[in-house]
């Protein structure tokens, strides 16, 4: 996998906890941490894909199978 995506999925996990501890003391700004979780998530499967696709058009243009 991917630093990138690595990264981005600690990032959507830490946001998570924030969003369960926010909304465990009654704030709304929870929501907020919901919205960063989503937004990172994303973020992971678009690097992750990429990192497919990068590694198909290699093997691709190289010749190789399998």
């Amino acid at each position: 996998m991917p630093r990138l995506a690595l990264c981005t999925l600690a990032v959507c996990v830490l946001a998570i906890a924030a969003a369960v501890v926010s909304f465990a003391r009654g704030s709304w700004l929870g929501i907020i941490w919901i919205l960063i979780a989503g937004i990172s998530s994303n973020m992971a499967w678009y690097y992750v894909r990429k990192a497919r696709a990068d590694r198909a058009a290699e093997r691709e243009s190289t010749g190789a199978t399998g």
